[in-house]
């Protein structure tokens, strides 16, 4: 159960670096360097796959009837769950 609860921790911290990118994107002159490239590569293209398959190893906890509540937090489990709907939005663009 470490797994679960290490792999929902690095999907929330892509999301977060999914927020930034989308911010970057939008900001007039966006800011160069290294950090900026690693934080639009990581929110674009690993928080994607990463927070999809934490989402799909979830659904599977829960058909198999285990207590993920006990091992991840619920406000983790939610935010995990809400921030793939956009990046579901962006993928289909």
């Amino acid at each position: 159960m470490f797994t679960i609860r290490f792999f929902s921790k690095v999907a929330f911290i892509c999301n977060l670096c999914f927020i930034a990118a989308v911010i970057i994107q939008v900001m007039p002159h966006p800011p160069e360097g290294e950090l900026v490239a690693t934080t639009i590569i990581v929110g674009y293209l690993f928080a994607i796959f990463i927070n999809a398959a934490f989402n799909i190893l979830l659904a599977l906890a829960f058909l198999v009837k285990k207590e993920i509540n006990k091992i991840v937090p619920r406000w983790l489990i939610i935010s995990n769950l809400l921030f793939l709907i956009p990046e579901l939005i962006m993928i289909s663009k």
